[in-house]
């Protein structure tokens, strides 16, 4: 697969470094990995950030990729390029995929590729995206859109993401979760923006974390929303109030989310029973445990374990 990373001067440097990190870096490891360029349509040096410019490869068509990447792009640039607009959308009218890491969303919504389309962008610009692209389904909270040919992350770190989850949906579990690994990465983060959104966590956030931090670490126990609350030294009804406006969920729900990861992991690395499983993920029961992981994820345990445990490989 060909991949094509598309730069442009003053372009954000850290989407633009995620991108590289996912596609252009060097796996050996691999039999089969991506090709990949970063690309622009200028001619010249582009300027970055604190001095640094950037030399890439000029090229005025995207035929010679399979995927183009949009690391980014200026939310307030109503000029994008007759020649640049014209060879996204022929890439586009190909059936090739396109994928868009932050501010990129704006690019594809002003070329009209995202109409009708579920999108997102990182959450500082959302109200600006939403006015200006009427016809997007936007969605608010989630750390990236993937569709058809067509996937949107949110802000920064969202961009690794969406990229964990092209590798994926390409090369499997397996390499996906070994290049998370070597990002230090989560192959897969739970919840959408609003837990990085600047909400009104109160004036003392730091308490709140340790209490998310406590309960993590004591998920193979038994834990009561009222345990979490007299931890936070709030009431029930404040800190319900307060978890649903940080984390746009229930503590409940948060507390079912971490069970079903920590049951994941453990599918995934080892040959424990399901009635164990439950125990050692705070489960009341091998029942409880399937009831929530099929609503969670739509697929069995046992299933999810056929398809990415490594001890089935």
């Amino acid at each position: 697969m060909r991949v094509a990373i598309l730069t442009f001067p003053n372009c954000a440097f850290f989407e633009l470094g995620c991108a590289i990190e996912l596609f252009a870096l060097a796996r050996p490891e691999y039999s089969h990995w991506y090709q990949t360029q970063i690309v622009c349509f200028e001619s010249t040096a582009m300027p970055l950030i604190a001095g640094l410019s950037l030399t890439a490869k000029t090229v005025t068509s995207f035929t010679d990729y399979d995927i183009l990447i949009i690391p980014s792009w200026p939310v307030n640039e109503p000029n994008i390029g007759d020649e640049l607009e014209r060879e996204i959308l022929a890439f586009h009218k190909a059936g090739k995929r396109i994928y868009s890491f932050c501010s990129g969303a704006f690019l594809l919504a002003q070329i009209g590729l995202l109409d009708g389309l579920k999108a997102t962008t990182h959450w500082r610009y959302a109200t600006s995206f939403k006015e200006r692209f009427p016809h997007v389904n936007y969605v608010d909270d989630v750390l990236y859109v993937y569709q058809t040919h067509i996937g949107t992350s949110a802000g920064s770190a969202a961009a690794l993401d969406l990229g964990i989850e092209i590798i994926r949906q390409d090369f499997g579990y397996k390499v996906a979760n070994e290049v998370a690994k070597r990002l230090v990465l989560s192959a897969h983060r739970s919840g959408g923006q609003a837990q990085f959104v600047e909400s009104p966590v109160g004036k003392n956030p730091s308490s709140f974390s340790a209490v998310l931090d406590w309960a993590r670490g004591r998920l193979t126990q038994p834990i009561t929303i009222d345990d979490l609350a007299a931890k936070a030294n709030m009431t029930r009804r404040s800190f319900d109030r307060k978890f649903r406006n940080t984390l746009n969920m229930s503590a409940n729900e948060w507390l079912i989310e971490q069970r079903i990861s920590l049951t994941k992991s453990l599918l995934e690395t080892s040959d424990l029973s399901i009635e164990k499983i439950a125990q050692q993920s705070g489960f009341a029961s091998a029942m409880s445990l399937r009831h929530h992981f099929r609503n969670t994820l739509g697929v069995s345990p046992r299933e999810y374990r056929r398809n990415f445990s490594a001890l089935c490989e």
